[in-house]
């Protein structure tokens, strides 16, 4: 059954809508939900609910990991595209909001402006999620963490689940685009530092993060000293969706953002590799790089659906404690 206006419904539109104990919670119950699918334990604590995913952008992984997510959590799936329906065309988006969510119980939605979703979840009577804006990309970094927690953490209870974060260093090389918006605010709210590099015109635009100070992140103009040190490099591609007509502009401009061995290299020799995907190698990051041994994009990709059905299962029923 959908949630009513008189419940309180919660969202997920950028890092910063949930809090540190929550994200703890979270990726305890993505551990958990993902070692009941290796061991083929079926889990089904989202029957009879349905995940409405709305796509303005294109997508691979976004699509997979939602929709095979709530299909293995025992729900359906409604698949819309703004081209088969009429979010934000022919009928306001306040409108569609208010029709979908009387028929479904959870709405993903990827998209180009954040003030889309923003408008969707303010007229939603059900638990809106943010699968891709051009400002934030939350899902990722969730899927991230959680990465670098498998990783380099020891697991454990929430109380001791992020201690792996503290005081560690994430390089961020490349553009100033959703990603690097989202590891700033994770960097403030879950307590490790954020080293950025961007070329020149491509800064990351710290007021859109929202951040309420400058102490979790380091603005470096050479790529390789921010990476010096780091527990974790990680890049995006240089052109992202919805800015194709500046392609060969931005591959002259970014030319020396490659990560490539001496940038792992110059970070710790246990440090991580990560690339939210689709990768091009010898643009943003060198084959050796992401088919090496630090490389692990592989298990970050496949974690979008594991944390995802973390999310989901925290938007729709609370915290959980088997």
């Amino acid at each position: 059954m959908s949630a009513t206006p008189a419940q309180q419904v919660r969202h997920y539109l950028q890092f910063s809508d949930l809090s540190a104990p929550e994200y703890a919670h979270v990726m305890v119950r993505a551990a958990e939900i993902k070692r009941k699918f290796k061991a083929y334990e079926k889990y089904h604590p989202l029957a009879d609910r349905t995940l409405a995913m709305i796509f303005e952008k294109a997508s691979t992984r976004t699509r997979v990991s939602f929709e095979a997510g709530m299909y293995q959590l025992g729900g359906s799936v409604v698949h819309l595209t703004t081209g088969d329906s009429q979010l934000g065309r022919a009928e306001p988006i306040e409108d569609s909001a208010r029709v979908i969510s009387r028929m479904t119980d959870i709405v993903m939605i990827r998209t180009f402006g954040q003030d889309k979703i923003e408008r969707f979840a303010s007229h939603s009577r059900v638990p809106v999620t943010n699968g891709l804006t051009n400002e934030f990309h939350p899902c990722q970094i969730l899927a991230d963490i959680f990465t670098y927690i498998e990783h380099r953490g020891s697991g454990g209870s929430e109380d001791k689940v992020l201690d792996c974060l503290k005081g560690k260093t994430v390089a961020w090389v490349g553009d100033g685009n959703n990603m690097a918006n989202t590891w700033l605010q994770a960097a403030e709210l879950l307590g490790f530092t954020l080293h950025l590099s961007t070329p020149s015109g491509y800064e990351v635009d710290q007021a859109v993060a929202g951040l309420r100070s400058a102490n979790s992140y380091k603005i470096f103009k050479d790529p390789e000293d921010a990476c010096r040190g780091a527990d974790l490099v990680t890049t995006d591609v240089w052109t992202s969706m919805g800015f194709e007509a500046e392609n060969e502009a931005r591959k002259k401009a970014f030319a020396d953002w490659c990560v490539d061995e001496a940038m792992m290299q110059a970070a710790k020799p246990d440090a991580l590799f990560m690339h939210c995907l689709p990768a091009h190698r010898g643009e943003e990051v060198s084959a050796s790089v992401i088919d090496g041994p630090q490389s692990v994009v592989w298990d970050e990709a496949e974690n979008r659906m594991h944390v995802q059905k973390a999310l989901m299962e925290f938007l729709l029923l609370g915290p959980i404690h088997d």
